[in-house]
Order: C-alpha cells, then structure tokens, then sequence
C-alpha cells in the first residue's frame, strides 16, 4: 500500500471521527433528555471503608489510619447478605429514576472483576465475586438508568505519584505516569463494554489537569464505546452537568443540567457511628428545591459490609417513595418555576408551561398567594389527592397592566405530612408581570 493512499486513508479516519465527535446542541439536549427528566437519583458509596465504619480512602490519606491497617479491611468484605434485586426494588420504589455505584473509589479497590489489576473484592476478599455485574442487571429489569462512579485518581496504584497527603511516591516520572493513565483507560475500557452505562460519575480529578488525565482523549473514547453516555463535571472540563456536592444551592448553578449529591447522614459511606439522619421532611423539601431550580437530587445510601443497608436508610427511602409516588406528577419532566418574587416558595412548570406547581412545605397560615400572574386559570386542584380548590383575584385595576394577586384556598384536611403540591392550570403557557408598577400621578 503506498504512502499516498495511507495519508488518504487516515485523513478519512480523521474526518470520519471529527464528523461522529461533533454534536450539536439539539443533539446533547436529546442526549440529556432523560437526565433532566429524572430529578431523581440514588448514590451508593460501598467499599471495605464500611468494614470498620470509617471514611471511604481518606481515613488513610490523611493519616488518620495507617495504609496497611486501611486495607486489611479487605479481610472483612463479606458481601454475605448482598441482595441486588432488593436493592433495585428499594431504589425504584423510593421514586429515583437513576442510581450511581461505586465501582472503584480512591482506595482503588475495584469492585468489579478487573483484568487491569489485582486489587479487587474479587480477588482479594471474602465477598470472592464482581458485585457490580448483578447490581447493573438489576437495574436494567427494573428499567432504572446505570450510573458508574470512578476515582479517577488511585492512591493504591503503584504508578499513580500521590498515596496520602504527606507521602509520594515520585514527582517527576513520566514513564510511570504513562502506565498510570493507560491503566485508568484499560479499567475504563472494560466498564464500557461490560456494563454499557448510562452515566459516568467520576472524582477526583483536581489532582492532575486535564492534559495529564488524557481528559479530552479519555473522553472521546468513552463515547466511542458508547455514544450517548452521559458523563458529569468532574473530569477537568469534558462533563456534561455540574455536581454541587452536600450544599443546596441557594442560587441554580449556571449549567443547563445539574444534580446536587448529598448524604443521608454526614458519611458517605456506611459508618455505625454516625446517627445523624436527616428526617424525610429535611430530604423532600432540599429535593423540591433542587426541582425548584432545574436539576437533581443524588441521595446517597451507604450499605454495610454484609451487603445489607441500615434500616434508617430503608425507612427515609421508603417515605420518600410515598411522596413521589403521590406526587409523581409536580416531579418528573417538569422544568424550573417562576422567581421567588412571584410566590412564597419553591415552584415548577410542566413542560408546556401551562401548568404551574406550588410546593407549600409549610402549613399555611391563610390563602396563598401568587403575585404577578398574568394567565387566566382555568382549574386548580391538590396533587394525588385531587380536591379543586377555590381562588379569587384581588386588587386588579381595569385601567392597569399590573395584575391582581391571586389568593388560593388550601383547607387543612388536604395538607400532606410532609410537603403539599398544589397544581394551578393556566390559559397558556406561564406570564409574568416583570415590569415596574404603574402608579396614578396627580397634578
């Protein structure tokens, strides 16, 4: 084959593989689709970490434990009473759409069985299996979405230059920082073709820029194994959605698509000493406000090291399943509300626009209302209870553009026990009045 024709060959490849990388914003709208809809996530942090109930790779990285005492929890990984299907149930039951597992966390110990290296559960624990496998099958019987989180940094791996804060293992080698990279994208590789996931969460990625990660590299060939995975923030400027971790918001963050993560308690992983649950009030009213604002919550759940999860997780996972059970049709597929201004609390919009939602965390002290609203209404009515509620409009001038206030009846006997939804139907979509008052000048 002459030189003419291989230079030919590989500008066809080129072109070939800019024209498949090249996506337009209608098609990454398409792609997220379902990620917006979902407004609801599962986040699941299991590793040894829960033998001893202490903090998932830091605990050793920041010298609280010794490495060698840190990994001798491998010896307790049992996974005896690991039940993926039950776990799959709880998680569909609890209204989550999408649920994220960790495959391999800082510690490097993979939870799946890896070719690329030889710490794994699998290989080097009593659990003796790939725990990942069932869990994903699991999932797909009950049509949740598949999300892989993956350390992106290992402080295990012999090539990677950082084991804890205070010891490294080289500053300058790039032959081994090669190895390091080729290995994360061989792991990477068998994650792909393996599982096929839906989404990719990954972390630790502040350690090392983007050119050193391989990140644009890395992420093409995650979409060249599969095109319409979704990949968050934490890969130095190749994500798809922003990850506010632990902190509500108080603003939406400026991405299209995000989703805040948050533990149930103040861990991660699972830890026998922390006790400190937020009730399921505390949890639906920070979900109410991420739908408020147009993204997702990822709850965090951390199982035992037997496999089983604490009963306080299951109890808030099940209330929580009542409530967007009840109230599925104000949380799903719906879009961000109107301005705070408007209404005393968080709201969304369906995605027509024509139907605006009131969550009323709150027992309200007297009618709502809603300020500025320039649509008729045709109907309002209490979400999965369905009672019609009766309003008036006060204060509006003939001779004015300003609207009158809105002032809705809720009777005490509609309220829920944790949040009420109230669904207002307008004559077309959602208008506002954004404009400064009108006043009467005198002479």
């Amino acid at each position: 084959m002459n030189s003419k024709l291989l230079c030919l060959i590989g500008i066809i490849l080129f072109l070939s593989f800019s024209l498949r990388a090249k996506e337009t914003e209608d098609q990454k709208i398409d792609r997220m689709q379902w990620f917006e809809d979902a407004k609801l996530g599962i986040f699941i942090h299991w590793g040894i970490y829960a033998v001893n109930g202490i903090d998932e790779s830091w605990s050793f990285f920041n010298n609280y434990i010794s490495y060698d005492d840190y990994m001798k929890q491998l010896n307790g990984f049992t996974a005896q009473n690991y039940d993926p299907s039950y776990w799959a149930d709880l998680i569909k039951s609890s209204g989550a759409q999408y649920a994220v597992i960790t495959t391999k966390h800082h510690d490097g110990v993979a939870l799946w069985d890896t070719h690329c290296s030889d710490l794994s559960i699998s290989k080097q624990s009593p659990a003796g299996r790939d725990v990942i496998t069932p869990f994903v099958k699991a999932l797909r019987k009950d049509k949740l979405k598949v999300g892989l989180y993956y350390s992106l940094l290992d402080w295990s791996n012999p090539d990677y230059p950082n084991k804890t804060r205070t010891e490294k293992r080289y500053t300058d080698d790039p032959e081994r920082w090669n190895r390091f990279v080729d290995f994360n994208f061989c792991q990477l590789e068998e994650l792909s073709k393996n599982f096929k996931p839906d989404l990719y969460w990954f972390d630790g990625d502040w350690e090392q820029t983007a050119e050193a990660w391989k990140a644009r590299e890395l992420s093409d060939s995650l979409r060249s194994w599969n095109k319409n995975v979704i990949l968050n923030s934490r890969i130095q400027g190749y994500g798809d959605y922003a990850t506010p971790e632990q902190g509500l918001p108080v603003t939406r963050p400026n991405s299209r698509w995000w989703e805040l993560c948050m533990t149930m308690n103040n861990s991660w992983g699972y830890q026998h000493n922390d006790h400190a649950y937020k009730t399921p009030n505390q949890i639906i009213r920070i979900l109410v406000d991420c739908i408020s604002m147009g993204g997702n919550l990822l709850l965090d759940i951390g199982p035992k090291a037997d496999g089983t999860i604490p009963d306080e997780q299951v109890s808030i996972l099940k209330e929580l399943g009542r409530w967007t059970n009840k109230h599925k049709d104000a949380i799903y597929e719906t879009q961000a509300g109107i301005p705070h201004e408007h209404f005393y609390g968080p709201t969304a919009l369906n995605k027509d626009s024509d139907i605006l939602y009131l969550y009323l965390p709150y027992k309200p002290n007297g009618p709502l209302m809603i300020k500025g609203l320039k649509n008729e209404i045709n109907r309002i009515w209490v979400v999965g209870e369905g009672t019609k509620l009766n309003w008036q409009v006060v204060g509006k001038q003939y001779w004015s553009s300003v609207p009158g206030i809105v002032y809705i009846d809720v009777p005490d006997e509609v309220l829920d026990p944790q949040v009420t939804v109230i669904a207002v139907l307008l004559k077309g979509k959602v208008d506002l009045y954004r404009e400064k008052g009108q006043v009467i000048e005198s002479n």
